[in-house]
């Protein structure tokens, strides 16, 4: 009986995780559809929406150190991985 209830509770957990992982991923895609509407409004007005000036970013990037550079644009910005790559890249 003990080991029939563990399973249960162990079923509903993993369902409530499968469930919770939908939803963030429908949220990412809803985001990532605002995101490319805000970049063609932007695009349509001629307002260029340049990176921030980063001096330690751009420090690490003279010194060769691009994964240094990226984790300081990560942390100064609250960007994520892909998107600090991308913009270091931009920089580079």
């Amino acid at each position: 009986m003990e080991m029939t209830g563990l399973l249960v509770i162990a079923a509903i957990m993993i369902a409530s995780f499968a469930g919770l992982e939908a939803k963030l991923s429908r949220a990412d895609r809803r985001i990532a559809r605002v995101e490319k509407k805000i970049d063609l409004i932007i695009g349509h007005l001629g307002v260029h929406a340049d990176d921030p000036e980063l001096p330690e970013v751009a420090a690490f990037l003279r010194d060769g150190k691009k994964i240094q550079a990226i984790k300081a644009y990560r942390a100064a910005t609250g960007a994520g991985l892909q998107e600090a790559k991308d913009a270091v890249e931009r920089m580079e």
